[in-house]
């Protein structure tokens, strides 16, 4: 895309932002790939929006592009995994397994053979590792913390982090000069 159209979708972007638009503004946002929204996304994933989270994460990567989008992926499906094992709602904790999670499977057997034996688990607290683990704020919070360290070590989003510098309303003055 042209650098001219890009110019433009930044300042559609702030317009839809100024005006309020805001399922629209993510919306463009993902669609365009041209800005991701940190704190959008940190938004969503602290409301445990998984599905919003994933849809607006895939108009800027895949989960196969590289290995920081891998691991992206694979924390924010891992986290939906503990989440529902910790409501002791162990169908959709297979579900998430056997739809989300399985795609890693390929890439590290064990983990995945570490993440299935949660399962038999009365309590995931009962794992070594996840002995500390809080509550789903608590822990989503600190998986924001990784999540935005892979997303600016991700070359997939340099250049997509930082919204360009305009004057309030420029798109507004643009049309009202002519």
């Amino acid at each position: 895309m042209s650098s001219l159209s890009r110019e433009l979708v930044f300042l559609i972007l702030q317009f839809l932002d100024e005006e309020k638009f805001k399922e629209t503004v993510h919306k463009l946002e993902q669609e365009s790939g041209f800005f991701f929204n940190m704190k959008y996304f940190e938004d969503q994933v602290r409301a445990g929006e998984w599905e919003e989270v994933e849809k607006y994460l895939s108009g800027f990567t895949k989960v196969d592009d590289n290995r920081y989008s891998m691991k992206i992926f694979f924390e924010i499906r891992k986290q939906k995994y503990l989440e529902a094992l910790d409501k002791k709602d162990r169908e959709r904790a297979v579900e998430i397994l056997t739809k989300d999670l399985k795609v890693f499977s390929s890439f590290n057997e064990e983990l995945f053979k570490e993440v299935t034996q949660l399962l038999t688990l009365d309590n995931l607290r009962e794992n070594e590792q996840l002995s500390k683990y809080g509550d789903a704020k608590s822990a989503r919070n600190i998986m924001i913390m990784e999540l935005k360290k892979l997303i600016e070590a991700n070359p997939l989003f340099r250049d997509k982090l930082t919204f360009p510098a305009f004057k309030a309303a420029r798109l507004r003055t643009l049309i009202n000069q002519r």
